[in-house]
C-alpha cells in the first residue's frame, strides 16, 4: 500500500505536458481531499526532475511557489507546455 507522499507523487508525475492539475485536486485524487497544503509541502521538496511539480497550482488559477527557479521559472515552463498563456 503507498503512503500520500508517494500517491502524490504518482498523481503528479502523471500530469501531462500541457496540463496542470490543483493542489486540491491532487490531494482529492490521493483519497485525501482535505490534504492540499500537505501537496504543497510534498511539491516544495521535491527535486526530482522526473516530477513535473510545475504543473501544480493553487484552487484561484495563480501558480503558487515553485522550488527550483521561483514563480517566473513555474510560469515559463508553463507557456512553454502551453498550459498557460
Amino acid at each position: 500500500m503507498q503512503n500520500f507522499k508517494e500517491k502524490v507523487l504518482k498523481i503528479v508525475k502523471g500530469i501531462p505536458k500541457g496540463k496542470t492539475m490543483t493542489y486540491k485536486e491532487v490531494a482529492r485524487r490521493a483519497q485525501s481531499p482535505m490534504a492540499y497544503r500537505a501537496v504543497g509541502s510534498i511539491m516544495a521538496k521535491n527535486y526530482d526532475p522526473k516530477i513535473p511539480c510545475h504543473r501544480v497550482i493553487k484552487s484561484d488559477g495563480s501558480l503558487g511557489n515553485y522550488n527550483r527557479g521561483g514563480v517566473a521559472k513555474k510560469l515559463a515552463l508553463l507557456r512553454k507546455e502551453s498550459a498557460i498563456r
